[in-house]
């Protein structure tokens, strides 16, 4: 690992957040009132809580991407398994009347087996028709949303209110409130612990090495004995099952529905790549650099609000992130094409 791949989570920040100042003073916006703007609107009073329960999406969303990547797979339908495991859940929730406990396990159960399904159907169609992954989860995931959408607007609608939405769940299968929030939930700890999990079965376990191994070179761990077909629709699955869950896990949060587009609309998939690409193939860093990005993404309405900057700008900025992170790599490449044998250390 060279100097560029260590400094490229702090440099990639750093360089974005130069340039966008530039744009600021380019556009006749103070820097010193956005940007302490956008903090308060992160991290200021009554701002934290929604931050927190932002930051479960994002991190989940995150493992959704980063999953599948250590084998090499791209899984870029995460939109469609998010509201696909939403709308599961509060199917489950609607339909199957459970007590108490069953009520909240059942659906997130099947919301991660529909969000699971949806990505691993990528797999057959890789081995089978030699469709690339990022392509077929690509084109998979608007279905995904469309479905969801359907069932939101007419077999689930909520009557009489017009509006693209679900009955409020039963109140069996609400997640609690941690403490006195009245945004933060059980997801947090759920997510927290599936990233401890991760964490350890990839690097203290001989699945993870095997993951690893084909993510590095797969006709290398194909050669070694590695089941690299089957690795690949498991991590996909796994990936998918991971958003289909924060899906539920959100739709059984306040405010208690599944609401058309309130899933995709905060772009948790954007941020959530955004993240994993800038934590350059360490999984260690990722709830670092989710954390980085929610924060940036939270804070864009503080800073809207406070100084007039759109709050689309955060956007901008997470773009600029994965442009530097990208030119980074691309620069690492040549160096190492450079050295003798062009091996990378």
């Amino acid at each position: 690992m060279n100097l560029t791949t260590r400094t490229a989570p702090l440099l990639a920040p750093v360089a974005a957040l130069a340039l966008t100042t530039l744009v600021m003073l380019a556009t006749g916006v103070d820097p010193f009132l956005a940007y302490p703007a956008l903090v308060r609107g992160a991290v200021g009073e009554g701002n934290l809580e929604y931050t927190v329960a932002a930051y479960v999406p994002v991190l989940g969303m995150a493992l959704a991407f980063a999953i599948p990547l250590r084998t090499g797979e791209l899984n870029l339908g995460g939109d469609g398994q998010l509201a696909l495991g939403g709308v599961a859940a509060a199917a489950a929730a609607l339909l199957v009347p459970l007590p108490p406990v069953l009520a909240v396990v059942f659906p997130l159960v099947v919301a991660a087996l529909a969000g699971g399904l949806l990505a691993w159907i990528a797999a057959p169609l890789r081995a089978r028709l030699g469709i690339p992954v990022i392509v077929t989860t690509l084109l998979l995931s608007p279905p995904g949303v469309a479905l969801a959408s359907y069932l939101a607007r007419f077999p689930l609608a909520e009557r009489g209110t017009g509006l693209a939405q679900t009955p409020v769940l039963p109140d069996a299968s609400h997640l609690p409130a941690l403490g006195e929030s009245g945004y933060l939930t059980p997801a947090l700890p759920v997510v927290a612990l599936l990233t401890a999990l991760w964490l350890y079965a990839d690097a203290g376990t001989a699945l993870g090495y095997e993951i690893r191994a084909t993510g590095a070179n797969r006709e290398f761990a194909r050669y070694g004995g590695v089941g690299v077909a089957r690795l690949g629709a498991v991590t996909l699955a796994t990936g998918g099952a991971v958003a289909g869950l924060v899906g539920g896990l959100v739709v059984l949060g306040p405010p208690y529905r599944f609401v058309d587009g309130a899933l995709v609309a905060p772009g948790y998939t954007f941020t959530a790549i955004a993240a994993v690409l800038l934590a350059t193939g360490r999984p260690a860093l990722v709830p670092f650099t989710s954390a980085l990005l929610t924060v940036l993404q939270a804070g864009g309405q503080g800073m809207e609000r406070e100084a007039g900057v759109p709050s689309q700008l955060t956007q901008v900025v997470q773009g600029l992130i994965i442009v530097i992170v990208a030119v980074l790599a691309l620069a690492r490449r040549r160096t190492a094409k450079k050295r003798p044998g062009g091996v990378t250390p």
